[in-house]
């Protein structure tokens, strides 16, 4: 445990930051799974599912949770299974 006050707050920061992260990436997965789920069962709302998807992917990309190449080929992954889907 730090002395420094300084140090004190960037612990209690970081643990906030972290649980926020781990939300935003729970929830990605979560609709990652969705997403993938309609179109391998090829539900009527895949569509939505998808761009639901990639907003999440975009929003993780500008928290900088994710990286922006990791979440560019994310999104074309999933363009490409809804593609082959239709």
């Amino acid at each position: 445990m730090p002395n420094i006050k300084s140090a004190k707050k960037r612990v209690k920061v970081i643990a906030a930051k972290t649980m926020r992260n781990k939300a935003v990436k729970s929830n990605l997965k979560t609709v990652l799974k969705k997403a993938d789920a309609a179109v391998n069962t090829g539900a009527a709302d895949k569509a939505e599912a998808i761009k639901l998807a990639m907003k999440k992917v975009d929003q993780a990309a500008a928290k900088g949770i994710m990286h922006k190449n990791a979440a560019n080929r994310k999104k074309s992954q999933l363009a490409k299974k809804l593609n082959a889907a239709q």
